[in-house]
């Protein structure tokens, strides 16, 4: 029942997560593989979205462009949360607010890195 739910809450986080900033389809992969051990019959899934969480991991760090906006887009996630827990004029302020900002920055860059090193292996490509 513990995997049916975590597996349902990661899979809910990921779809929205696919539309707003953040690691949608790989967290729509995570919930899918928890979700397939408490229920065999969506195990057919897994694979498809997990070639797709792939593709989309490895497009990510396919040139220093994508990186270096992956990085800038982290980092103003976290600078938003900053500004939006420290600023109470702005719309919705608070450290509610801003400390999902700030985690869906750190995710992301987390995410970044990991993709990174998986695709090229920890070795950093010279000209």
């Amino acid at each position: 029942m513990a995997l049916a739910a975590g597996g349902g809450v990661l899979v809910l986080v990921g779809v929205a997560l696919l539309v707003l900033p953040g690691p949608g389809l790989l967290l729509v992969f995570a919930g899918l593989v928890l979700l397939s051990r408490a229920v065999p019959a969506l195990a057919r899934y897994v694979e498809p979205v997990r070639a797709r969480a792939m593709q989309g991991a490895e497009a990510s760090v396919a040139s220093g462009w994508r990186i270096a906006g992956s990085v800038l887009a982290g980092l103003g996630l976290i600078g938003a949360g900053v500004g939006w827990g420290l600023l109470p004029w702005l719309p919705f302020a608070g450290w509610s607010t801003g400390s999902s900002l700030i985690l869906s920055g750190v995710v992301l860059l987390v995410l970044l890195v990991w993709s990174h090193h998986r695709v090229h292996g920890g070795r950093t490509e010279r000209t």
